[in-house]
């Protein structure tokens, strides 16, 4: 029998002393963890006041009506909610998601994919579509993990240049005569990272590029519902010649709770068939007690009087944290004002990376999420990320003086050497 070693005898969980390890396929040798989870992940002391998760307030949560509608299904459904069921979801969940979804589109509950959160569609679209070397056109920036997941498929992300209103339409077209992308992915509506929301205009403008070269869209809109002000606009999959070209993907994590981890796909035509297939190889189908949960939650309650409960104290938060930044950023920052969704999105000009400024913002006792994470190229360092929904507005402004200390300390250590 060798000879054991030493270290490895002394520390076995050190996988760094381990004489072989499985060799990790390509596709995943340059794809990087979230840069949200691996901020959330050390953001376990107690007196560290996050404004880097999108994480909704649990206090909001309908618990007592969720807890209902578990009960109900357990104790009248439970032989099929326990069971194997079909990988396309729970025919009561496409209907109450094909009902909501035709609120803006015609909707029949066969155009609907269940899946466990957006996410996994993000996912399970990327692995329907793309082949490896494919290019997808994408938000600069854009949501951090959708790059994530459509790099695992071998894509290549390009940023579409954006101003305060999102894609420039010239330069969306430029793009797409430049590199034929498989599909172009946004979030017009509270977008993540930024909180802007693409005007109806603007919407005509892409659909109509989209529509003269034949380019497929896909549409995330997670954060539509959490409006404040403003009148609705309709996705771009909704607007004339659209649909049959766009996947549009929605969640119940905003409004009702993430961690049921329930979303759909809309669709149409065979691709939704590509895309079930996908999900039997991911995981067969999304939990069904869950599924059935939420259908009866919807069926029996009014999620739009929650959503319009949960509006009106995000709004309170977004306004406190928009004052609170407005009084300590440096001059010539810029701070996005959204009519909805989660986060505002700062500028911090003065030359300050945020990437280097983050530990001493965690120092301080708060998080954020530098906006450099979220560029699929030529990051802006200069940027951050910060979510108003899950804080009170006086551990919001408790929390913006802790990062403005961070700031004060930021300056006065930096030198020529460090500054970008």
């Amino acid at each position: 029998m060798p000879a054991m070693n030493h270290s490895t005898n002394k520390n076995p969980m050190n996988v760094t002393q381990l004489p072989w390890a499985f060799p990790v396929g390509e596709r995943f040798s340059g794809v990087q963890s979230s840069p949200v989870r691996e901020i959330l992940s050390v953001l376990s002391r107690g007196d560290v006041i996050s404004f880097a998760g999108g994480i909704p307030d649990p206090d909001l949560f309908a618990v007592e009506e969720i807890k209902a509608a578990f009960d109900h299904v357990l104790t009248h459904q439970a032989s099929k909610a326990l069971q194997y069921a079909s990988t396309e979801g729970e025919p009561a969940l496409r209907e109450q998601a094909a009902a909501r979804m035709s609120r803006q589109l015609p909707t029949a509950a066969e155009q609907i994919q269940i899946t466990s959160g957006s996410q996994e569609g993000l996912y399970l679209i990327g692995q329907t579509l793309l082949d490896a070397g494919d290019v997808v056109l994408v938000e600069q920036p854009t949501y951090l993990a959708a790059v994530q997941a459509f790099a695992l498929s071998g894509a290549r992300m390009v940023g579409i240049p954006t101003d305060e209103h999102g894609v420039l339409p010239d330069e969306l077209e430029r793009l797409i005569e430049r590199h034929r992308p498989k599909f172009v992915y946004l979030i017009p509506t509270f977008q993540n990272p930024t909180g802007r929301c693409m005007p109806a205009g603007r919407r005509h403008q892409v659909a109509q590029i989209l529509l003269r070269t034949g380019t497929a869209l896909v549409e995330d809109d997670p954060y539509g519902q959490l409006r404040f002000s403003g009148e609705p606009v309709a996705p771009i999959g909704t607007l004339p010649g659209m649909p049959a070209r766009t996947l549009l993907l929605n969640s119940m994590s905003k409004i009702m709770a993430p961690g049921l981890r329930v979303g759909w796909i809309r669709g149409e035509g065979p691709i939704l068939r590509s895309i079930a297939i996908a999900k039997q190889a991911v995981g067969l189908q999304s939990p069904v007690t869950d599924q059935l949960a939420v259908a009866r939650y919807l069926a029996t309650n009014d999620i739009d009087q929650h959503i319009r409960r949960i509006n009106t104290v995000y709004k309170t938060r977004r306004d406190a944290m928009h004052a609170e930044l407005s009084g300590i950023l440096p001059e010539g920052a810029t701070i996005t004002n959204p009519d909805g969704g989660m986060f505002l999105w700062a500028r911090l000009g003065n030359d300050i990376d945020t990437s280097r400024l983050l530990p001493l913002a965690v120092e301080e006792g708060v998080a954020f999420v530098p906006g450099s994470a979220f560029y699929a190229h030529d990051p802006d360092h200069n940027t951050m990320r910060l979510s108003y929904v899950t804080n009170s507005p006086d551990v919001i402004a408790e929390g913006i003086q802790r990062l403005s200390r961070a700031i004060k300390t930021y300056s006065t250590r930096r030198s020529p050497a460090t500054a970008h």
